[in-house]
């Protein structure tokens, strides 16, 4: 696979964290672009994009193209996502604009993504598509599952101000095919992106990844919104602490009978939680910034795969209905 040309389709913070770090490698023959909007959008064409990296003394400061129209961009060799899973829908007949034969597509995903059973040969689900992920299935039909390369990221990441980007650490990226497969493909767009600096693994087991991240992101994310508290604030509370517990449980109850294998048990993960600091969520994020929140493939896939496969998710259950609520009042204020 020849990476020439590499579009980064929502460069918030994880999709322009990417962007920075691609374009801040001048000799690496790559064009990058991205697709932003708003006030964000303005700010990298005006100043271009900064990155304040974990322990660097000045920012990243870089120029490339950037634009809220994909039409007016080439097909590309490589897309990469930042978008977040309620957001890929409405996206989608831009991003496959883009393609052209060949194009692989990296997508950075929390919890379940709308491929997540393609070429699954696990329990005999391959090729499920759930609505709920993928509304009258467009991203399975516009932009094909079979250009997917899952993506699962532990990256510290937030807009601080438009056109600018803060890390609270210095994270990882972890790639897989959906098929298991180790491809030239997946090698070499691990290869084009640990050369820009990022930390990139490959995995033929990214639903086990999938999983092990969504053991925290399902109960951290909602309780974070619904309480409006940061990591440390969760950690320090035992009655929150015990509600995380239980949802970590009732994921890894869900994760275990669709076949996938964690790392990590409960009490491990949760341990691990406590080093994170006192950072915000993604989802407390975007309740502060009004938009509207990630809320079914974090919280509502764990009920739904619970219920597909007999597995009790009372604590989920209960969550889900009242972040729904929580949402629905803040777009309304909005």
């Amino acid at each position: 696979m020849s990476i020439k040309t590499i579009c980064i389709y929502g460069a918030g913070a994880l999709g322009g964290t990417i962007a920075a770090k691609l374009a801040s490698g001048a000799d690496n023959g790559i064009d990058v672009s991205v697709v932003a909007r708003g006030a964000h959008l303005d700010a990298i064409r005006s100043n271009g994009l900064r990155l304040h990296e974990a322990d660097a003394e000045t920012p990243l400061n870089v120029q490339l193209t950037a634009t809220d129209d994909a039409k007016t961009l080439p097909p590309q060799d490589l897309i990469i996502t930042g978008l977040k899973g309620h957001q890929l829908a409405p996206a989608a007949e831009g991003i496959a604009g883009l393609l052209k034969q060949g194009t692989r597509v990296v997508m950075i995903l929390n919890g379940i993504p709308w491929w997540y059973f393609h070429r699954d040969a696990r329990g005999g689900r391959a090729e499920l598509q759930f609505d709920e992920l993928d509304s009258g299935g467009r991203l399975w039909r516009l932009i094909g599952p079979e250009r997917v390369i899952g993506c699962v990221a532990y990256q510290g990441a937030e807009v601080i101000r438009p056109g600018e980007i803060q890390l609270s650490h210095k994270g990882r990226f972890v790639l897989g095919e959906p098929s298991g497969e180790m491809s030239v493909d997946l090698a070499a767009i691990a290869a084009a992106l640990t050369d820009a600096g990022l930390s990139i693994t490959t995995t033929p087991e990214i639903r086990n990844e999938i999983w092990s991240k969504l053991m925290g992101n399902a109960a951290f994310n909602p309780i974070s919104a619904l309480t409006r508290a940061v990591m440390t604030d969760i950690m320090a509370d035992p009655a929150l602490m015990d509600m995380v517990s239980k949802v970590m449980k009732e994921v890894r109850d869900v994760g275990d009978a669709l076949g996938a294998h964690f790392s990590m048990t409960v009490e491990q993960r949760l341990e691990q939680s406590r080093h994170i600091g006192g950072v915000r969520t993604s989802m407390l994020q975007d309740l502060i910034g009004g938009k509207a929140l990630e809320i079914t493939p974090l919280v509502g896939m764990v009920v739904a795969l619970g219920r597909l496969t007999a597995v009790p998710t009372p604590v989920s259950e209960t969550i889900l209905a009242l972040v729904k609520q929580l949402d629905r009042e803040n777009q309304r204020g909005r």
